[in-house]
Order: structure tokens, then C-alpha cells, then sequence
């Protein structure tokens, strides 16, 4: 295992050398206390592990890690640092991602089984996936293996919600500031930024398994997230279902499959207010298309399709009136009455129990003239 060192302190960077040199298996490359230098000699020589101080004079030593694994994903970084515990905790570190000054044999000892463990996993032969299919319908899932889709553990809820935004955003660079607003708005500038790097940090961390298909970029002024050879399941739906044809008996068939690849709102499961304009926007074409679906099978004589079609409307939007008032009207056309009066009375305790409302007064007008009234002339 080689090694690289950077401390901007000269003693403290000779004891740390000497601590590693009294355990196996580890070999010390480098030294530096110019983090410039000494991530030129990173970015060219072959290193499996680089020891970093987070508190450097030039640069922070977390910008810095990130900056590194810009260029070589698959790096270990231990962060070594003269902060307590306490204070290291600020930094949404993993425990295993640092060393407290000075640095104790044992405590090195546990740090580098792990760093042994993680290169061990990484020469290990996993199935290659030539396309990477990731799901956002309801919550965020990767494929792990064909036809397996599993989520993958975050470091902490902010990083997740960073991988988010920028999977929203793929494709375009989104500005350091506009995260910063985004995740820290409450976090002084100096703070807010550390955080930032240590977010993005863990992201890419996260991210390992997928380095073939998810690529982050750092560049001077954000970042930019670059996807290779994958589908997002609700990204592809909409692409889809841009590309069909009118609406006719021809393709209707082609719609109502590519209306099953949506069964869930996006990231429904999340609450984050920057994705609600986004779900609604994905939630707007969805109903508007399975409306569209619903109409033309009732224009067309076709009642059992519609019915299913605002069944499911119905199912996905529960306080939908037009849609409830539709299977009525269909059901009044079958002349099944019962039928009419569940869906009347669904309608009802929904929007009651929902939001505290009754039907519409067109709804409750006609169902007074077309059911009430019937029911009372039937039975005199």
C-alpha cells in the first residue's frame, strides 16, 4: 500500500511518517507541506492512500481532498487533524475518515484495516453493467445488478439531497453559490463552504460503484454532474411519451404503455421544496395524458377502458372531482345506480376527510337530479 502525506506542519508531518512506517504492509511515497505540491505528486504517481490535513494555509484540506478525487475517484482519504472530536463532527465526517492529532499506533492500526478492507472491495470482480438504470419514481434507487434496484446508504440527509439536485440538474453546471443557498443558507460563508466540500466529498464516496456511468465535475465555479449510458426511469417515461404521435386508435395502445413505465410520483418520498415544481410539473403532464387517455375511449364508446382510466386518476389523485364525476356519468350511462352512489359517496368522505369540503354543487345537482330523484320516483 503506498502512501502520501500532507501537513503543512514539518514536525507533525515527520511523526505521522514515522507512526506509519512502524506498521506492515504500508510504504510512505511522499511527504509535503505544500498541498499544491503535493496534489501535482498525487494527481501523477500511483497512491492508494493520502493523509490530509483539514487545515491548511493555502487551501482547506477537505476542498483540497475533493478536489483529488475530482481526478482519481477511487483514492482513500484519511484527514488528520488537530480539532477534538467534538469539533470534527461539524465537518459530517465518517470516523473513520480522520485521525486526531497526535496520532495514536492504535487508532492508526484500526484506520488503515479499513483503508486494507475498501482496496479489497475494490479488486474485487463485480458484474459490469454496460447501462446503469436508476428510479426515481417514489424514492431514489440504483441498479446493482439486472433487474435489481436497491437504494445506496448517504453519509448523512444533505448529502443525498446534493445528489438530488444535481441528478435533477445533470447535464448543467450548477453554481457553488446556488448549493450554498440551497443546503447552508443559515451557515456563515467560511463554515457553509467547509460543509459543502464535505458533502460533495461523500457524494462522490457514494458514488464509487458507479464511476463507469456517474461522473462529478468540479470546476472553478460549481459543479457539473455527467451521466454516461444511464436512464432515470420518469426522465425516459417523459421522453417517451414526447415522442409519440397524436392520439388516435392506432397509437392509443403505444400511450397506455408508456403511461405503465410512471406508477409513482417523482421522489414522492422526499420533501424537498426545490423538487415540488418539478414533481408537479412531471404530476401535470401525467394527469393531463391519462385524461386525454379517459376522454377518447368515452368519445369513442369504449366505457370499460375509460372507466379504468379514471379509476386511475381517481387512485392517484383522490380529491380529483372531474374524474369522480366522470365515473358517475358513466356508470348513470350503464344504468347502474349502486355504482353511481358508491362513487357519489367515495367522492363525498374523501373531500371531507381530505380537505374539509363537500362535492362541487354541479356534481351535487346532478346527482340529486339524475339518482335522488329517480330513486324517489321508483319508490313512491
Amino acid at each position: 500500500m503506498k502512501a502520501i502525506c500532507i501537513d503543512d506542519e514539518q514536525l507533525a508531518l515527520e511523526y505521522l511518517k514515522r507512526q506509519i512506517m512502524k506498521l506492515n504492509g504500508i510504504e510512505v511515497i511522499g511527504t509535503f507541506i505544500h498541498p499544491i505540491e503535493g496534489k501535482e505528486h498525487i494527481l501523477t504517481e500511483e497512491v492508494d492512500v493520502i493523509f490530509l490535513d483539514i487545515h491548511l494555509p493555502e487551501i482547506n484540506g477537505i476542498e483540497l481532498a475533493e478536489q483529488i478525487i475530482n481526478e482519481k475517484p477511487d483514492l482513500i482519504v484519511v484527514f488528520v487533524t488537530a480539532y477534538d472530536q467534538y469539533a470534527v463532527k461539524a465537518f459530517e465526517l465518517n470516523a473513520l475518515d480522520y485521525l486526531v492529532k497526535p496520532v495514536k499506533l492504535d487508532r492508526l492500526r484500526l484506520t488503515l484495516d479499513r483503508v486494507r478492507k475498501q482496496l479489497n472491495v475494490k479488486e474485487e470482480k463485480k458484474p459490469e453493467l454496460n447501462h446503469l438504470q436508476i428510479k426515481v419514481s417514489n424514492y431514489l434507487s440504483f441498479q446493482v445488478e439486472p433487474d435489481i434496484f436497491k437504494p445506496i446508504p448517504w453519509r448523512t440527509s444533505k448529502t443525498q439531497e446534493l445528489f438530488l439536485y444535481l441528478l435533477q440538474n445533470h447535464g448543467k453546471l450548477v453554481e457553488k453559490s446556488t448549493l450554498m443557498e440551497l443546503l447552508w443558507e443559515v451557515y456563515e460563508l467560511e463554515k457553509g463552504y467547509s460543509l459543502l466540500y464535505t458533502t460533495v466529498y461523500n457524494v462522490r464516496k457514494a458514488l464509487r460503484p458507479f464511476n463507469d456511468h456517474i461522473v462529478l465535475h468540479n470546476t472553478t465555479d460549481g459543479y457539473l454532474l455527467e451521466l454516461k449510458s444511464v436512464s432515470i426511469d420518469l426522465f425516459e417515461w417523459e421522453k417517451s411519451l414526447t415522442a409519440l404521435p397524436e392520439l388516435n386508435y392506432s397509437t392509443v395502445k403505444s400511450y397506455e404503455e408508456v403511461m405503465r413505465l410512471n406508477k409513482e410520483p417523482y421522489l414522492l418520498n422526499h420533501d424537498y421544496v426545490w423538487l415540488e415544481a418539478e414533481r408537479h410539473r412531471m404530476e401535470s403532464i401525467w394527469l393531463k395524458t391519462a385524461n386525454r387517455i379517459a376522454t377518447f375511449y368515452e368519445m369513442n364508446n369504449e366505457g370499460n377502458d375509460a372507466i379504468k382510466w379514471y379509476k386511475n386518476i381517481c387512485e392517484r389523485y383522490q380529491e380529483h372531482e372531474e374524474a369522480h364525476f366522470s365515473l358517475m356519468k358513466l356508470y348513470a350511462k350503464m344504468g347502474d345506480s349502486k355504482l353511481v352512489t358508491k362513487q357519489y359517496r367515495n367522492l363525498t368522505k374523501v373531500l371531507a376527510e381530505e380537505l374539509s369540503i363537500e362535492p362541487s354543487n354541479y356534481i351535487k345537482e346532478w346527482y340529486e337530479q339524475n339518482i335522488i330523484r329517480r330513486v324517489n320516483n321508483n319508490h313512491p
